[in-house]
């Protein structure tokens, strides 16, 4: 089967632009005069490259001033030329895939120079402190190069742990001095506006912080004082300088498209990926009310109830989940999966009746295996570590969340797929009608961040798109559907990866199926998926199938420069 005979792959398409983003769209570059050859080039040109990536530091403070991202762009040309000089015709395709995912990477640095720039436009930023691990490869949306993850520090803190923690909090200060010139310009208001709830939480954060670690050095806690007193005051900055923002913060529907197809390797454009959002946000709703008729004489799901309760059946959950890999031969079960899902069961949080949790505990409060699926992230966290890909490009997280389609979009996938395989048969038929609330949710947020990036929305429309079409009033807390988009608007595409990624996901299962007829089997699709890397699902498509997408067809276009 050729990629152009295939539904949905459509050749990046010549957009009648103008301005920016005609020029976002194709420039013929120019080739090395002498091609490389070799596949330890490449790799010894990726180290490098993420070498130059990180911006340069003056004592401690990362330097995202105008005058060194000026200098970062203009050395950014000389990156491109060089990685345009291999010739990689006659690489075995995992080789040519590796390739693809350094020029993914270069053109989301020089998107974020030409266009996006979130240290000139977006004040969070400039959020350095992060005290939970994420259940994705990296962390969700930009990052400033200096981050702290206080979660991986053990506690108590070593003396050594405690000094370098001490210069790295000790940065803040001068670092939020910075940003104050490097945002003057900045329009964006939704950003802005959303960048006041980000530094209220770093403050509260580094104060929960500072009194857990206190007494152990005093430069520490001289260190954590001052960040907290510097967020504090930042957010008040923000908070001043709000009212004099106006502008649009999303990126535009054409960027958007050039951005999934060129940087996150996803074939769908923006208006295609609103289709598909509508789609499945209607079957969601339908299946759902459907499943509920068919379930009407039945109990409603009670939530658990105690502490007791909640470690007995998130317990239980992770045992029927490993039997049934096992036992339905899903995939090839190892012994560190185990433990891997039990180490993020979580503990019981007592609620009143009427109460509303956050959204996603009150699934699991009423059927733990519903949204055990899911946690396939940290399965695959685990693999990376005790397990990781051969190839030094895949074994480390791609930049720019570049991972989020196949990453969000095989957690979300494996809810329904895993349900149609059985896993929720020994249940009460009811536990079926969660995981159509959770597609109706994630594809309803969905649409709210798309019309944000297209600026058919502002943040407070898109909360309420978001609130009102999530099924049994579950997502009535506004400042978590503002925290969700406020991610969507600061990384295109990962309020779509869910379901973008999921739809993926099913379309290379169906023709893996069909390529392999009597051959196929659900456990060496999935080995076979996962033996690929957490890397973009068109990717895997050319390593499982040999078929290449056509937007990986680049010919001689090196990248989108614009402006």
């Amino acid at each position: 089967m050729q990629p152009s005979s295939r539904p949905h792959r459509i050749p990046l398409r010549a957009f009648a632009l103008g301005g920016l983003l005609l020029a976002l769209l194709a420039m013929p570059g120019c080739r090395a005069a002498s091609a490389q050859s070799s596949y330890a080039d490449l790799v010894d040109l990726f180290e490098e490259w993420r070498t130059f990536e990180r911006p340069q530091f003056a004592d401690g403070v990362p330097q995202y001033t105008v005058e060194a991202m000026a200098a970062q762009q203009r050395a950014l040309a000389s990156w491109k030329e060089r990685l345009w000089a291999f010739d990689i015709e006659a690489w075995p395709i995992e080789q040519q895939i590796d390739w693809h995912l350094v020029r993914a990477e270069m053109n989301g640095l020089d998107f974020d120079h030409r266009l996006r720039r979130p240290w000139a436009r977006d004040p969070a930023f400039y959020v350095t402190m992060y005290p939970a691990e994420s259940d994705v490869p990296a962390h969700e949306g930009p990052v400033i190069h200096g981050w702290i993850d206080t979660w991986t520090y053990e506690t108590p803190l070593s003396a050594a742990d405690a000094a370098d923690l001490a210069i790295r909090f000790g940065a803040i200060p001068a670092l939020l001095d910075q940003a104050r010139t490097n945002l003057a310009d900045s329009n964006a208001r939704d950003l802005w506006e959303a960048g006041i709830r980000s530094f209220r939480g770093q403050t509260a954060d580094i104060a929960a912080y500072a009194d857990e670690v206190r007494g152990v050095s005093d430069d520490l806690d001289e260190a954590l004082a001052t960040a907290e007193a510097a967020s504090r005051d930042f957010g008040e900055w923000i908070a001043e300088t709000l009212p004099s923002k106006s502008g649009d913060s999303g990126i535009g529907k054409d960027a958007y498209t050039w951005y999934m197809q060129n940087v996150h390797l996803v074939a769908y454009s923006w208006e295609e990926q609103v289709t598909l959002m509508r789609r499945e946000l209607a079957r969601s709703h339908a299946s759902l009310r459907l499943e509920e008729n068919r379930n009407r004489n039945l109990p409603e799901l009670e939530r658990i109830a105690s502490a007791e309760e909640y470690d007995r059946r998130l317990n239980e959950s992770v045992d029927r989940y490993m039997r049934f890999l096992a036992e339905e031969e899903i995939e090839t079960v190892e012994e560190w999966m185990d433990a891997a899902l039990r180490a993020v069961n979580g503990s019981y949080s007592p609620a009143e009746p009427d109460e509303i949790r956050n959204f996603f505990s009150e699934v699991i409060y009423r059927d733990p295996d519903a949204f055990r699926p899911h946690m396939h992230h940290w399965i695959e966290l685990a693999r990376m570590r005790e397990d990781p890909h051969p190839s030094p490009i895949r074994r480390v997280p791609s930049l720019y969340n570049i991972f989020d389609a196949r990453s969000e979009g095989l957690a979300t996938g494996v809810e329904e797929m895993f349900m149609h395989l059985g896993l929720l048969d020994d249940n009460s038929p009811r536990a079926r009608e969660l995981v159509w609330i959770m597609l109706a949710q994630r594809a309803a947020r969905a649409l709210s961040g798309l019309m944000l990036h297209g600026n058919e929305f502002a943040m407070e429309e898109a909360v309420a798109h978001a609130g009102r079409w999530t099924p049994r009033g579950w997502l009535p807390d506004g400042a978590l559907v503002r925290g969700e988009q406020h991610l969507y608007l600061r990384q295109p595409g990962y309020g779509t990866s869910y379901v973008s990624g999921k739809i993926e996901i099913e379309e290379l299962l169906a023709e893996v199926a069909l390529e392999r007829g009597d051959d196929f089997t659900v456990k060496s699709f999935f080995d076979d998926f996962y033996a690929a890397g957490v890397i973009p699902t068109t990717l895997v498509r050319w390593e499982m199938t040999g078929e290449k997408d056509a937007i990986l067809e680049v010919g001689d276009v090196q990248w989108a420069p614009g402006g």
